[in-house]
């Protein structure tokens, strides 16, 4: 997947905002909450369920992302070598998972 077409399918989700942070990295928040991260040398970290970051991590497909990982977050090295159909699953799931957490008032106010 490239990173306009990661771009473009992150920012169609709903109230998703994209900021510049730590030297240079994409990042993408719904609510001001972190759902995904690309752009460090080409690398994707992004928020997983449990059941997916336990099957991703022990098929070898992605690794425990740095820092991240007790919150369930995996990493791939390039981005670009993911097919764009399960990276668009991935982020609507991440999406959802985040949106899940925040409180009823900032998902009413966001519209989700």
């Amino acid at each position: 997947m490239s990173p306009e077409a990661f771009e473009a399918a992150a920012l169609a989700l709903p109230a998703t905002e994209k900021v510049v942070q730590w030297g240079g990295a994409d990042v993408y928040k719904v609510g001001g909450r972190i759902f995904a991260i690309t752009g460090l040398g080409g690398a994707l970290s992004i928020k997983v369920s449990d059941i997916a970051y336990a099957i991703l991590v022990e098929d070898g497909r992605a690794r425990p992302a740095p820092y991240l990982a007790r919150a369930r977050w995996v990493a791939f090295d390039r981005l670009a070598d993911l097919d764009a159909d399960e990276v668009r699953g991935w982020l609507a799931s991440a999406h959802a998972l985040v949106a899940a957490k925040l409180t009823r008032k900032a998902r009413d106010e966001l519209g989700l």
